[in-house]
């Protein structure tokens, strides 16, 4: 199974602890060694760096853990190929362009048989999993034409097309246009929120601990969302299956509260550690 890191945050956050823990599932305390890769979603547009080679074994990982990228949402992604060959073009996460905004998707799962009809977006490898992405995308440019419409909206197509996509096998996944973020489970999938009053938090992974209290501000808030919970001291909330959940603002919003306005955001100068 392949490994989702996800992080949905106030202000621009420094995913780098979780980061450190995550990157050991690539190969060292876990198998997945196919692959990886990132996207930090910036104030000036989307980075994405990917990787054929293993995360434990990559220096271009080694070299993400020392950068320290500041963004408000990152996803990310350790492979472990089920479907397509290890090849850079098949290594999550993947972008696109849509309403004038890049997204990005990474996916765990095995979509067997998913053959969807040519779309208005090509997949540029052969994973179950861009093609997954690119039908998503297509259904919602067919759906709103004109743009990108209101919240409520766009969370109900993408509980449509995610449940349709998910009758094919296993379809948990990530994506984000750098405000929002989607996180959708038919699996196994966990999130959790970091806020005040901060505390020490311990990687599950390796000899990694760090106290938040001394880092974040009385107004952070960041969530992480994660395949497997990355820290063993904190409360990880499960997903149900079939469930999808959107992240703004730091914020875990459940189904029901997606339906409602977004809150107002008032731009912050400062950066959080997660």
């Amino acid at each position: 199974m392949c490994q989702l890191l996800g992080m949905n945050s106030s202000k621009p956050a420094a995913l780098e602890f979780s980061f450190e823990g995550f990157a050991e599932r690539g190969g060292r305390t876990g198998e997945h060694r196919d692959g990886w890769g990132i996207a930090f979603h910036t104030g000036s547009g989307c980075r994405l760096y990917t990787d054929y080679l293993a995360s434990v074994d990559s220096p271009l990982a080694a070299d993400i853990k020392q950068q320290r990228i500041k963004a408000r949402n990152v996803v990310a992604h350790i492979r472990k190929a089920t479907q397509g060959r290890i090849a850079i073009e098949n290594t999550h996460p993947f972008t696109r362009e849509l309403w004038g905004q890049t997204w990005s998707f990474a996916h765990n799962g095995d979509l067997k048989t998913f053959e969807p009809n040519p779309s208005l977006f090509s997949p540029q490898g052969d994973t179950d999993s861009e093609r997954a992405f690119c039908h998503l995308l297509s259904g919602l440019l067919l759906r709103f034409p004109r743009g990108q419409p209101p919240r409520h909206q766009l969370f109900a197509a993408l509980d449509t097309l995610a449940g349709e996509i998910a009758a094919y096998g296993s379809f948990n996944f990530i994506l984000s246009n750098g405000e929002l973020m989607f996180a959708h489970s038919s699996t196994r999938l966990h999130y959790l929120v970091r806020e005040y009053p901060f505390s020490v938090a311990k990687l599950v992974d390796c000899e990694l601990s760090i106290d938040f209290s001394k880092h974040n501000h009385l107004d952070d808030r960041i969530a992480i969302i994660a395949t497997e919970p990355l820290t063993s001291n904190e409360d990880w909330t499960a997903f149900t299956p079939g469930e999808l959940r959107l992240f703004v603002g730091g914020e875990a919003i459940d189904r029901h509260s997606a339906v409602q306005a977004p809150p107002a955001r008032t731009p912050r100068l400062n950066f959080a550690i997660c």
